[in-house]
């Protein structure tokens, strides 16, 4: 490469592949001795780039070097450190930076006295402060000054816009005034602006006395003013070089001017950014690059070497063509099949992210199959990369993740994350199970004891989510025999349980930390997510303490995932070193032999271009800071830098998990340009691979469950209400009477039927219990939900119509008691023995009326049974009952009953909460059993059951009946789905 006198910049096409390019280049030039190749200085923009730039220095070798000086410039997005390189320059009067996170806080607090309550608490106040930190980064990256943010222009145009706007950039102002004003006390400066003020210190030393060891830039691609300078800088030294990647240099001059004014308006007035400036182009960043550095495109050279990984140099033309600005992609209509072609460039669409993600793995798991072939997968979308590398381990294939994984959703950070969940939920079921469960709780040798006590404890809190705090858990626990255990516990987290309403941020994160590790021990710190995450909340908590930030624990849980998903935890050492997946910031300057561009759909690829919450557009635009659709022209670079590799497969998907999605605007001109081309280049052997992966042979349909136990299995118990089971679903009966099954509520669930009906039933027992004392049910019933820890909002919600309901039955049995009917058993236990076989079951109450005659009572939170279904003899729990006092089986109750009552706490004919109704058929009634055919009906009924399975030979068979109403509880087990869609008519024998 000859020298050049004046500014010395290249640019590698895209094709090319940069980092190997770059690599190959600098080695003949630099490497002419052992030692000369260490003497170069690189600057690169990421930390990523460096482990890419040294892994091309690798495979060029052939054998041991030393590596070049690495430094991070970085862009601001990157939230890179500057590295060590510019410091040692004599830039000791540059004051140091202040720490990030407690700007943050400190943000929030001036928030708050600037806004007062309107400007919110907790996690929502933390997020606005975020916010408000990054837009001030924003601006002191683009140099622009707090006082530019006054000027007459600004003030103009935030007077004309909507009042929240105005109202927002007053606020931003107010912050921005009061932390400048902190700052100056503090001898500290922004974190960007001692960036810029360290490169315009470098490019002056650099200007003055050029430094006698070479320095490239390769690269870098932020257009931040100070770096644009020191660039020029670079450029222009005797050792210096600046690499760029991709920059078009075969665009033509006015498809170039069409992409706008980019930071260089033709008059002094006029804004930076041009509305119609073409900010979502792949150039345009670099065209603002070039245009701050002082630089024309005809003075920059191409790079003449090409990487191993090189595609054919009519891809970079077809890529041009490409991304046209609009008024230019009408020459696709006259363009040459040849400057169309997209050769090793192939489509793939899928139906749905799962099988997207499945034809991604099937790629990849084929190319492999080629020794030394290089796999890599590209994607912003971090749930397709985690599928894909999920099914790459089908086959052994761990892939290397460079992009991380979001903190919570590591092992470490989910237990925090749980914790203060607990704490903000005040330890509900869900997230205190989820912690004591945790692999990380209670591990070591005692592990296996602490999962049974924690599982014992799973049961006991099943159901409605019990009352607020530790007290309830403590008396749950106490019942399931797991007091010592619960007490240990207990004491761990007591500490995050008596806090006041505002405590010292610092404070919660050490109480928090200390309840962690008493949990988890040591192991909590391990690994690469417990350093990530120590270092963290050692961050937080000395910050916080600086800061004097006080919050309230309830927001303690969304606090910490915000700033969690801020942290990314990286593997400490790679996986499969032929297969790569990157997020698009790790995947710059990477280059491989295959490269699969995933998730390529609006609002993902490109991102969805989201406005600055605080400044409006058109003063962001008045100032000189590029507006949201300049992400889009980044990501449109990464696009285009992936398209020169030599295989590309462009993915996307039909639908997420939403809904119908929209593929990428990409997309959309590629296949444009393609044209006639297009079939040829459709990628459908993967997608029918994925398909057949998960297409299992055909199986037979499962058939309906008729299970035949042996009659000594079959002489079982019958309850009161397992004779419905036992007629209706044979199935059911046997799986809860025969193999002794039981179903369990979900953890903090919504109240059932079932519990409903025990704690009326409790609440009427107490008070029959009590003498029954007029006015005193709702009393009782207070005292009753709170003693089962009914949690305050279902009260709430229930109790109007249980307490109406209550009110009812109050006047109903006082009404009752005046015309001489008595209650002479509540809740009572009884049974008899029938043809050997025990029947058994709980009476409600039986009440004796002034004839002698019996009244058996059933409660209802619901409706009751219909008087068919009772004829049908589907609902025979009454006349059960009073069969059984007919045998004597109630201690102290004697006689025949003749009266059959269900008392329901549902909304009877006329408006009202609670109502009695008796299946008798009688009167205007067109349904139920006569009266006096009520108790033989009933032992007819149980003569047949017991016949047909008890004593007989039937097969239990799933859903007798299956157009009739039944329980739920044992659905899955009988296989239900798989067979019920077959059924034709009734089966023989049904009812």
């Amino acid at each position: 490469m000859p020298e050049r006198t004046g500014p010395k910049v290249y640019s590698i096409a895209a094709h090319r592949g940069f980092a190997d390019a770059l690599v190959a280049g600098l080695i003949p030039r630099y490497a002419k001795d052992e030692i000369a190749l260490a003497r170069l200085t690189l600057l690169l923009p990421s930390r990523r780039t460096v482990r890419t730039v040294t892994e091309a220095f690798v495979r060029h070798s052939g054998s041991g070097m030393l590596l070049p000086r690495m430094a991070v410039v970085g862009d601001l997005d990157l939230d890179e450190t500057l590295g060590p390189l510019l410091d040692p320059l004599g830039a000791a009067d540059i004051p140091p930076a202040a720490d990030g996170t407690r700007r943050w806080l400190r943000l929030a607090h001036y928030l708050r006295e600037v806004e007062g309550d309107a400007a919110g608490t907790g996690a929502a106040l933390l997020r606005r402060a975020f916010e408000i930190g990054r837009t001030m980064d924003r601006l002191l990256a683009e140099e622009i000054a707090p006082i530019d943010l006054m000027s007459e222009r600004v003030i103009g145009i935030v007077g004309d816009l909507a009042s929240h706007w105005s109202d927002n950039t007053r606020s931003f102002l107010m912050v921005q005034q009061h932390w400048i004003a902190e700052l100056a006390g503090r001898g500290e400066i922004d974190a960007p602006d001692r960036r810029n003020r360290l490169f315009d210190h470098a490019a002056a030393r650099w200007k003055a006395a050029p430094p006698p060891y070479p320095v490239v830039a390769a690269g870098v691609t932020g257009a931040s003013p100070a770096l644009a300078r020191l660039l020029r800088v670079v450029s222009e030294m005797p050792q210096g070089l600046v690499v760029l990647p991709d920059l078009d240099l075969s665009l033509a001059d006015e498809v170039w001017g069409e992409l706008g004014t980019a930071g260089a308006p033709a008059q002094p007035d006029e804004p930076p950014f041009g509305r119609g400036d073409a900010v979502t182009h792949p150039q345009y960043h670099l065209k603002l690059l070039l245009n701050r550095m002082g630089l024309a495109r005809s003075e920059v050279q191409p790079w003449h070497r090409s990487g191993l990984a090189a595609a054919p140099p009519e891809r970079s033309r077809a890529i041009s063509s490409l991304f046209l600005p609009p008024r230019a992609s009408a020459a696709w209509v006259d363009l040459p099949a040849e400057q169309r072609r997209l050769n090793g460039v192939r489509l793939m669409e899928s139906t749905h992210p799962g099988e997207e993600a499945q034809a991604i793995a099937v790629l990849i798991r084929e190319a492999l199959e080629t020794p030394e072939r290089r796999v890599a997968l590209i994607s912003p979308d971090r749930g397709l990369a985690a599928r894909v590398v999920s099914h790459l381990e089908r086959w052994g294939i761990e892939a290397d993740d460079t992009a991380g994984r979001p903190l919570p959703q590591t092992a470490a950070g989910r237990l925090l994350l749980l914790l203060a969940e607990v704490v903000a939920e005040q330890a509900a079921p869900v997230p205190l199970i989820a912690l004591l469960v945790h692999p990380l709780t209670g591990a070591g040798p005692g592990r296996p004891r602490w999962l049974e006590n924690a599982r014992k404890l799973d049961l006991a809190l099943r159901g409605p989510r019990p009352g607020a705090g530790l007290a309830p858990l403590t008396a749950k626990a106490e019942d399931a025999k797991l007091a010592e255990w619960w007490a240990g516990i207990e004491a761990i987290l007591s500490p995050l349980f008596a806090l006041g309403e505002a405590e010292p941020f610092e404070r919660l994160l050490g109480l928090l930390a200390d309840a962690a590790e008493a949990l988890c021990g040591e192991a909590l710190w391990g690994g690469a997510d417990g350093r990530a995450l120590s270092a963290l909340v050692e961050d937080l908590r000395g910050a916080a303490g600086s800061a004097g930030t006080l919050l309230d624990p309830r927001e303690l849980a969304a606090v910490l995932r915000d700033a969690m998903d801020r942290v990314s935890v990286r593997p400490p050492w790679g996986g499969h070193p032929r297969v790569s997946v990157y997020g698009l910031l790790e995947a710059r300057m990477s280059r491989a032999d295959l490269v699969i561009c995933g998730g390529l759909v609006e609002g993902v690829w490109p991102g969805s271009a989201a406005q600055d919450a605080l400044l409006p557009p058109a003063v962001l635009r008045a100032l000189g800071v590029p507006g949201a659709d300049f992400r889009i022209g980044l990501s449109a670079h990464d696009l285009a830098a992936a398209l020169g590799a030599p295989e590309v497969v462009l993915s996307w998907a039909q639908r997420d998990e939403g809904g119908p999605v929209i593929p990428s605007r990409f997309v959309l001109r590629v296949r444009a340009m393609l044209g006639d081309q297009l079939e040829r280049h459709v990628e459908k052997d993967a997608v029918r691979l994925a398909r057949l992966l998960d297409d299992a042979a055909q199986v037979a349909a499962h058939p309906r469950p008729q299970p035949m136990p042996s009659a000594e299995q079959r002489r079982v118990d019958v309850s009161v209400t397992g004779l419905d089971r036992l007629r209706g679903d044979p199935y059911q009966f046997y799986a809860s009477a025969v193999l002794g099954l039981r179903s369990i509520d979900g953890l903090d669930a919504e109240p059932s039927a079932a519990w409903k009906g025990e704690v009326a039933h409790l609440i009427m027992q107490r008070w029959h219990e009590a003498g029954e004392p007029e006015g005193g049910l709702h009393a009782i019933a207070q005292g009753v939900l709170t003693e089962q820890n009914a949690h305050p909002l279902m009260r709430v919600l229930w109790w109007p119509r249980l307490s109406a309901a209550l009110e009812t039955f109050e006047g109903m049995i006082l009404d009752a008691k005046k015309a001489g009917r008595k209650v002479v058993a509540v809740e009572k236990w009884g049974d008899m023995r029938h043809r050997d076989i025990r029947i058994h079951g709980r009476a409600d109450r039986i009440d004796r009326r002034e004839d002698g005659s019996l009244a058996v009572v059933d409660y209802k939170t619901g409706q009751p049974p219909t008087g068919r279904r009772v004829q049908e003899g589907f609902a025979l729990q009454l006349g059960l009952i009073a069969l059984i006092a007919k045998d004597g089986g109630f201690e102290g109750v004697e006689g025949v009953a003749d009266s059959f009552e269900y008392w329901s706490m549902a909304k009877g004919k006329d408006g009202g909460m609670g109502y009695m109704f008796e299946p008798v058929l009688e009167g205007r009634k067109k349904s139920g059993i006569p009266r006096e055919d009520f108790l033989p009906e009933t032992l007819c009924y149980l003569d047949d059951a017991l016949d047909r399975w008890i004593l007989g030979d039937e097969p239990f068979t799933a859903r007798l009946n299956p157009e009739l109403g039944s329980y739920a509880d044992y659905d899955q087990l009988m296989r239900l789905d798989e067979w019920i869609t077959s059924l034709g008519n009734k089966p023989e024998g049904a009812a």
